[in-house]
């Protein structure tokens, strides 16, 4: 097996975990598997950079006696928002050389500001899609994702999305087996798919300000599976069901029912990882009803079914 050299672009003002995340991944599997991975560090001049945070990361080179990457990473942080341009120049030059081209949290930026991402579909940090989208209208900006694959060029969320993605990548590389195992030295969870959303229903809507619609959020996250129509949230709020949509739309950004229909799914989506309960079992407990019914959710919101998804996501037992 060829030796892939992986190459982490590093720069003022980077994201460390954008860095340290998916290079522990890479080192990891080189370790499980040794000859499989070769990973180098460089910034412009091949000196050292101060993080966003802080630290200083001293790199193994300059980006001109960089070898030629298998694998190229771009982190993002502050230092995307204006980079100097010999970096984006390099990047222009360097990322199509690359059989694997990838982006971590704003690393997009530099990745959009070299073209590189025109015509593609392509995901950030959620707080600067739209800056993204809005910049560099040529690119199909997906806000929801927590990493994008299309063709050779991969773009992930911000700062723990780019452990998920290197991972995919390491699975990819070298099986699924490796993955898990590298998974859970980091004491992460090889389950969260691609186009999973990058919040979770209780970080994607706000907290409502009133108390009771509080308590009705909270019911909701505690009992997925109960009577949860508008109308019957309503009669716990002591709302009509007229006002209580109004508000709860008003105060958290998101409709009762797009809320009820997230924490659903990440009520069987746990199910599924953490138990071995059946699928009808799952769908019941779920607020479903019927397998039918929350098989057709999950091809909806996650384009597989919860068979499908138990079988790649559920970490194998340990032996």
């Amino acid at each position: 097996m060829a030796q892939r050299t992986v190459l982490v672009v590093v720069f003022d003002e980077v994201q460390s975990l954008d860095v340290t995340g998916p290079v522990e991944v890479f080192a990891g599997a080189e370790k499980h598997t040794p000859g499989t991975y070769r990973i180098r560090t460089a910034s412009l001049d091949g000196a050292p950079v101060r993080t966003s945070s802080g630290l200083t990361l001293v790199p193994d080179q300059s980006l001109a006696a960089a070898p030629d990457a298998h694998t190229l990473l771009v982190p993002g942080g502050q230092g995307t928002r204006r980079p100097d341009p010999r970096l984006v120049d390099w990047v222009r030059e360097h990322g199509p050389r690359a059989e694997r081209l990838v982006s971590v949290c704003t690393g997009a930026a530099l990745l959009a500001d070299a073209g590189l991402l025109d015509g593609r579909r392509a995901t950030t940090h959620w707080a600067y899609c739209d800056r993204l989208a809005r910049d560099h209208p040529a690119i199909e900006v997906d806000p929801d994702p927590i990493y994008v694959r299309d063709g050779n060029v991969a773009t992930s969320a911000g700062v723990t999305a780019g452990i998920d993605l290197a991972l995919a990548l390491v699975e990819e590389d070298l099986g699924r087996d490796v993955a898990l195992t590298i998974a859970r030295h980091l004491v992460v969870f090889l389950r969260r798919p691609g186009n999973q959303a990058q919040f979770s229903a209780q970080l994607a809507a706000q907290t409502a300000q009133r108390e009771p619609l509080r308590e009705v959020q909270l019911w909701i996250t505690e009992h997925p599976g109960a009577d949860l129509t508008v109308e019957s949230l309503a009669a716990r709020a002591s709302l009509s069901p007229r006002h209580f949509a109004r508000a709860f739309q008003a105060e958290t950004g998101m409709t009762p029912g797009r809320y009820v229909d997230r924490v659903r799914l990440e009520h069987a989506r746990r199910l599924l990882e953490d138990t071995g309960d059946g699928v009808e079992e799952i769908s019941r407990a779920s607020g479903y009803g019927t397998p039918e019914a929350m098989r057709r959710a999950f091809l909806k919101a996650l384009g597989t079914s919860p068979a499908e998804y138990r079988r790649r996501f559920r970490p194998a037992p340990a032996h």
